[in-house]
């Protein structure tokens, strides 16, 4: 399957497109474990490419041998999320090209191409200091009620991120400027690991929440600011929501307060 852009197959009249797009160069973000991440420019366009070169059979045999699942091994999860996501009015990568070849695992190369989302900042970033300087009232609760109903379409729908954290969602903000509380746009990205299921077990939903709960620590948030959430989360009014999924936000809180612990006795030991 190829997915490319016209003017991009004019580029390369005599190349094929999957060595001239794994030849790219620019800043790179990662490369290991089979996949490669990095930002290029084009055509006087900025884009970012996700090129998988397959998994090699030591981690598949790894993987096998742990009983693990094997790690993501193709673009193909990250393009069926972004077009679900798109459909579902969640904002979120906007992909330009799309291509795979290959059914081996250990050998299956794919890209995706999606533009890049500028000018933003992580919503990790951009709440970083709300602790010491806290942010506009009306900000901070249109983020917190965006935050709340993108979660609940995506595990209302059986979709869960894995990698559920403020910082991956992107807010977009020029330099020097204010957030409109009232308009602003929001994009959950490093879909790859996008898991879509009928119903959204209990143990995903956790697992999803936690992150975001633990990302959200030390940001000065107050308990009716996390009780604003679960009501919005929950479309419950906010007794009934603690009442009949006491056992989710227990556990949610609980997980969250462990992903800090390990956070702060591996990264900053010497934080409270």
């Amino acid at each position: 399957m190829l997915i490319l852009p016209p003017e991009w197959r004019q580029l390369w009249p005599d190349c094929d497109p999957f060595d001239a797009l794994f030849a790219l160069q620019g800043e790179e973000f990662r490369n290991m474990d089979g996949r490669r991440t990095l930002r290029f420019e084009l055509l006087g366009r900025s884009y970012f490419a996700k090129l998988y070169s397959g998994l090699g059979w030591g981690r598949l045999l790894g993987s096998l041998l742990r009983l693990r699942r094997p790690p993501v091994s193709s673009a193909s999860n990250e393009w069926l999320a972004c077009q679900i996501l798109a459909r579902l009015g969640v904002e979120t990568l906007k992909p330009v090209a799309y291509g795979e070849r290959g059914r081996n695992p250990v050998t299956r190369q794919s890209f995706l191409i999606t533009e890049e989302l500028k000018p933003t900042i992580s919503l990790e970033d951009f709440c970083r200091d709300w602790a010491r300087q806290p942010p506009p009232v009306r900000l901070k609760r249109a983020l917190i009620t965006r935050l709340a109903l993108i979660s609940r379409t995506l595990h209302e729908q059986g979709i869960n991120h894995r990698d559920y954290y403020l910082c991956h969602f992107l807010l977009q903000v020029a330099d020097g400027a204010t957030v409109d509380p009232a308009d602003f746009h929001l994009y959950l990205i490093d879909l790859h690991r996008v898991q879509f299921r009928q119903r959204l077990p209990l143990r995903w939903r956790i697992k999803d929440l936690a992150g975001l709960y633990f990302s959200s620590l030390g940001m000065g948030l107050t308990v009716r600011d996390y009780c604003r959430f679960i009501r919005l989360y929950s479309a419950l009014p906010l007794r009934q929501a603690l009442r009949r999924q006491a056992r989710l936000w227990r556990r949610v809180e609980r997980r969250g307060v462990q992903l800090r612990r390990r956070f702060v006795r591996k990264y900053a030991p010497g934080l409270s």
